[in-house]
């Protein structure tokens, strides 16, 4: 396994994380000590949850996935070789929490979120705590254009935000902060936030990024290697997409399969064409094709690490086996001529 610094932490995370959001749902706790087990066994030490998951999100599911982790950390009692990564969930859902729809990173949001997360991983800290998305109205999840409205303005003060999260820091609640689906804006008002009043750094930020979704590289990349925050990478697969499964083909207990209408933004007709001529490079090399796409996101400049996931073994060793795959600038000039024949088909 390889390791890079979490921002300007000390903490060296392993370049791919375990991802975890599907058990609860389409893996069981057995399955999921399984993945802890062999992820652990392969060096990875870094594993990023939510409070939201198991997804697909559900009041039933809701905060499943921590409380698999947290009973693995009980069983292996091994919480200390992790690099545990959680976070709060923003706006627009009903069932979290008390059941209030308007998720602010108020202070009293921030507290019940942190402290029901510390109980279901059964810890007394999380080493990286991430917004999950902001409060205030950006492009996200299948939307790529900012669309101004000048009355969004009831978000939470980036200000108040941090110091809510300093005093858990403070109380050694949690070690780092980061973000996810962030802007540039947003990174750098943080990052600038922060300096000017003492308060918790961003280290991370974690966004999709993937072969058919590159919209990071346009100007998320510069501010991730300039102000040491690195892209946390999920998604390298674009939902499993770039493995090559679903290619005239519908796989049982598979997310699109499931739940086809709420991962649309990964199955376009632009992004079916990229994804096969995708998965016919791979092949050409003799790579397997999620292999292929990890081993991209590995290497790039500003990736941190790159968020794995799986649903059975198998797909596991696949993804974890990328961190030893070093695409040539041959492959890699092909990669480009994908791309740039059509960028970004799956935003």
């Amino acid at each position: 396994m390889k390791y890079r610094k979490l921002g300007i932490t000390d903490l060296d995370v392993s370049v791919i994380c375990l991802g975890t959001m599907t058990f609860g749902e389409q893996n069981t706790q057995n399955d999921g000590f399984e993945q802890m087990n062999y992820a652990f066994e392969r060096g990875i030490n870094f594993f990023d949850t939510a409070e939201l998951y198991a997804v697909m999100p559900k009041k039933e599911t809701y905060g499943k996935t921590e409380e698999i982790i947290g009973n693995w950390f009980r069983e292996k009692k091994n919480r200390d070789k992790i690099i545990l990564a959680s976070k709060i969930s923003g706006n627009g859902i009903s069932w979290i929490r008390d059941g209030n729809n308007n998720l602010k990173f108020d202070k009293k949001n921030i507290d019940l979120a942190i402290d029901a997360s510390l109980k279901r991983l059964k810890t007394d800290y999380i080493d990286l705590y991430q917004l999950h998305w902001p409060e205030r109205k950006i492009p996200k999840f299948g939307k790529l254009d900012f669309e101004y409205d000048e009355n969004d303005n009831e978000w939470t003060e980036i200000s108040e935000v941090l110091e809510n999260l300093d005093r858990h820091v403070k109380s050694g609640k949690i070690r780092y902060v980061g973000l996810s689906n962030e802007t540039p804006w947003g990174v750098m008002k943080f990052l600038e936030v922060a300096k000017e009043n003492n308060l918790p750094r961003m280290m991370s930020i974690q966004n999709v990024y993937n072969l058919v979704n590159r919209v990071f590289d346009i100007s998320n990349s510069e501010v991730s290697i300039r102000e040491n925050c690195g892209l946390l990478a999920y998604s390298p697969l674009a939902g499993g997409r770039l493995s090559g499964k679903y290619i005239n083909n519908l796989p049982q207990n598979a997310r699109y399969t499931l739940w086809p209408k709420n991962f649309d933004r990964h199955h376009t007709k632009r992004g079916e064409a990229a994804i096969f001529k995708y998965v016919d490079l791979a092949k050409k090399y003799s790579i397997a094709p999620s292999t292929f796409a990890n081993a991209y996101v590995n290497n790039r400049p500003f990736v941190t690490s790159n968020i794995i996931g799986a649903t059975d073994m198998s797909q596991l060793k696949e993804n974890i086996d990328s961190v030893d795959i070093v695409l040539s600038k041959e492959i890699l000039e092909e990669i480009e001529e994908i791309h740039l024949s059509d960028p970004n088909p799956c935003v």
